[in-house]
């Protein structure tokens, strides 16, 4: 409001000094001719003027042609008998007297406005406003008093632990004598850590209204200009608007913008962003103590950080916000879901099983998803069905129903996925098949989803084997069906070599090689990310491993052959499936195995002596293939295998076996 006032009384200034300027040099007047003295004399004597009016040194008059006219005349002592005498009428008026303050004003004006014009623009420098010479040094922080956050902790889910770290800050920040009187220090600086997505800004916000406490906001970004000295000059007015405003927080998002390790740039030790972490070092922790003044931090590059800015006394604490396990994502879809008109019996669980790895902003996204799909087919509330087409949507792509495929390639197409699946379903110590399409989305032409069953932080040696194994599903139902192979599995080829090098190289799971780690990657932190790895084996190991990567990739080639070989007139049931639906799920797959194959109970129920292939084996028991296996219905994990490999650019959405 007070902006607004501002500017009304600026214009209302404005529109009267022009109403003003208009009355004073354009007053009106009329179509009066100007007259000379003797014209008048003549025009008096010869009887061509009937009336006048005189005002002042000035006479208006009307001739007998009827036009007016205006002269002005001296001091003269004839002119009004020589009117008389000549039958003029006269009248007489009382001159114009002019203010003297309106002649001041007049006088003054130009030199009033030039310096009311300059003042305003040297304040506006001074005080910060947009593009002014003076503003480059002031912080560009925004300030919100206190209560106007009204974000707190009930708005944050899924990082309970990280909230609970936080909360001797909110105390604090509320009762400082509470740890001060013991002798203690409070954290000066948080750092909070974590993927992108997961709920660092909304946090700090949530501290900010919990304590009740003004709360200042700014990017890393926001401090460096190409202008030397600028951000050095910004940190110390932030900090020093901070102490204004204490006790309060002083939220630095994306502090990697300006904390990056020193000694990497460009320029060394007169490089401009080194500055400003100097000045951001002195003033977090140097000789002028900053009491009551709390820094939180957020980033999802900690290691590229400068290590004297997360030592104690500046960072005390980091804080690691995490991607939210099952109930974090329930919970944070509750939040979202009573934002909108969801229906009744949605049932958060399901979807929260189904999205594993997905990040707060990414379930925010989900929701805002099925809302605009049910929008658009004109539903008043959303559903179930629609928050698993926007799961679907986002996992996988959009689909292309409307792209035109021939038939053979569409036939190639779900052979390719039911190679996939079919693998992916006989293997034991696998992820369990979520759904399998050929119906293009995004630009793949088909692909294979899997879920894992429990959430997973470590892989075994059998696990990604037969991961590998998956990838070339696909390749060998081609090759086995058609008798050719495609370029459809380009994308699969190197993820399974990617996969099979990380084995031998990283994680030391070649037995020819040993438990041993081979080349070491070079960082570049200015850049902020791997640019080379640097060789530190001879030539001779460099052969060993490429042959290691080659038995591993071979090894899983021939393993899936002969599985689909023994297996041949399911693939091609599973591909009929696929070509009738266009998408089948885990229990049609478990459908048309149980028919084409009965397990041994149902053998015996029909009387037949001939045993069935036995169920899958759990995790660590024998890898052989196996044809049937028990229909699980928990798909709950935080990966998800999805097969991009058929389309021309494939769509990774991410590491799907790891």
């Amino acid at each position: 409001m007070n902006t607004f006032y501002k500017n009304l009384s600026m214009w209302l200034v404005i529109g009267l000094t022009m109403i003003l300027l208009f009355n004073l040099f354009n007053k009106p007047q009329g179509q009066q001719t100007a007259m000379t003295y003797s014209e008048f004399w003549s025009s008096v004597e010869n009887g061509a003027i009937n009336k006048v009016t005189i005002q002042g040194e000035k006479i208006y008059g009307i001739g007998s042609n009827g036009r007016p006219f205006v002269t002005v005349v001296p001091p003269d002592l004839e002119l009004i008998p020589m009117l008389r005498k000549s039958g003029v009428d006269i009248t007489v008026k009382e001159p114009e007297r002019e203010s003297l303050w309106m002649s001041i004003f007049i006088s003054w004006f130009p030199m009033l406005l030039l310096i009311g014009v300059w003042i305003f623009f040297m304040r506006q420098m001074q005080m910060g406003g947009k593009g002014g010479a003076l503003s480059f040094g002031k912080t560009r922080a925004k300030l919100q008093g206190e209560g106007e956050v009204n974000v707190t902790f009930k708005d944050v889910a899924g990082i309970d632990e990280a909230k609970e770290e936080l909360e001797e800050i909110i105390d604090f920040l509320r009762d400082p004598q509470k740890f001060t009187k013991l002798g203690g220090r409070i954290p000066k600086g948080v750092l909070l850590a974590g993927p992108p997505g997961t709920g660092k800004t909304l946090l700090a916000k949530a501290i900010a209204g919990e304590a009740g406490v003004p709360f200042f906001t700014i990017s890393g970004s926001d401090f460096v200009e190409m202008f030397v000295g600028v951000g050095a000059s910004r940190v110390r007015d932030l900090f020093n608007q901070g102490k204004k405003h204490a006790p309060c927080i002083i939220f630095i998002d994306e502090i990697d913008a300006v904390g990056r390790h020193r000694g990497a740039g460009l320029g060394g030790g007169h490089d401009e962003r080194e500055q400003t972490l100097n000045q951001l070092l002195v003033e977090m922790d140097g000789f002028e103590a900053n009491e009551g003044v709390i820094i939180i931090a957020a980033t999802n590059r900690p290691d590229v950080l400068d290590p004297a800015l997360l030592r104690p006394g500046r960072f005390d604490r980091q804080v690691v916000v995490p991607i939210p396990d099952i109930k974090g994502r329930e919970k944070i879809l509750e939040i979202y879901g009573r934002k909108t008109k969801m229906a009744a019996n949605v049932d958060f669980a399901v979807i929260a099983r189904g999205t594993p790895g997905f990040s707060g902003a990414d379930l925010e996204n989900l929701i805002n998803e099925a809302a605009l799909m049910a929008a658009r087919a004109g539903e008043e509330e959303i559903t179930l069905e629609r928050l698993e087409q926007a799961k679907d949507k986002i996992m996988m792509g959009a689909e292309r129903k409307s792209m035109i495929i021939s038939e053979k390639e569409k036939e190639v197409t779900a052979y390719h996925e039911a190679g996939h699946a079919l693998v992916a379903r006989l293997l034991p110590d696998t992820d369990p098949i979520h759904k399998v399409t050929i119906i293009p989305r995004g630009r793949a032409l088909g692909l294979t989803m899997q879920l894992p069953l429990d959430e997973k932080y470590t892989h075994s040696k059998k696990y990604l084997l037969n991961s590998i194994a998956i990838l070339f599903g696909g390749r060998m139902a081609e090759k086995l069906v058609f008798d050719e192979i495609t370029t459809g599995a380009g994308n699969d080829l190197e993820r399974a070599t990617e996969l099979a090098r990380k084995m031998v190289c990283e994680w030391g799971m070649s037995d020819e090689l040993g438990p041993l780690t081979y080349g070491k990657k070079e960082e570049q932190i200015f850049l902020g990310r791997e640019i080379a790895q640097h060789r530190d084996y001879s030539e001779s190991t460099a052969q060993k491993i490429d042959d290691a990567v080659k038995k591993i990739i071979l090894d899983a080639s021939s393993k899936v052959e002969l599985l689909l070989q023994e297996n041949l007139d399911i693939l091609k049931a599973v591909a009929r499936e696929l070509l009738e639906k266009e998408t089948i799920i885990l229990e049609d797959i478990d459908r048309i195995i149980n028919e084409m194959r009965p397990s041994e109970e149902q053998m015996s129920e029909s009387g037949t002596e001939e045993p069935g292939p036995q169920p899958a084996q759990p995790s660590g028991e024998s890898a052989e293939p196996v044809q049937t296996a028990e229909v699980r219905e928990d798909r709950e994990s935080e990966d998800s295998e999805q097969d991009t490999s058929r389309g021309e650019e494939p769509r990774i959405t991410g590491d799907a076996t790891v």
